[in-house]
């Protein structure tokens, strides 16, 4: 990574980035997470709620995403102390910082879409 005319590496948790995406990307990059934080950039969400929105992926892989964007301060996890206990999962402020560059990446794959996908109402 170029910084200040120096190249630098970037050591997080014994593993080496070299750029300043592939740190983003080893946050919120594989198959998962970015779709997660497009569904909390606006409203926190209850768990159950996260599973209706994300076709296809599996309570225990919604879980463990959930943790390590928590564990990595993305997102925040929030119990209420109420029978039965409800729990919502919402942006930390570095999660909102996040939310302008969700966005662009949705325009960005709506144009993609449009041009080399087909839609179908659901």
């Amino acid at each position: 990574m170029l910084f200040k005319g120096k190249e630098l590496r970037v050591v997080i948790d014994g593993k080496e980035f070299h750029c300043a995406v592939d740190v983003a990307m080893g946050f919120i990059g594989g198959k998962w997470k970015a779709v997660i934080l497009w569904y909390l950039r606006k409203d926190a969400q209850r768990f159950g709620e996260l599973r209706k929105k994300i076709p296809g992926i599996t309570e225990k892989m919604l879980s463990m995403q959930l943790r390590q964007l928590e564990k990595d301060g993305i997102v925040e996890r929030k119990v209420f102390a109420e029978v039965p206990p409800r729990v919502e999962y919402s942006l930390t402020e570095m999660g909102k910082n996040m939310v302008p560059m969700l966005e662009k990446i949705g325009e960005w794959g709506r144009a993609m879409a449009v041009r080399f996908g087909t839609t179908v109402e659901v």
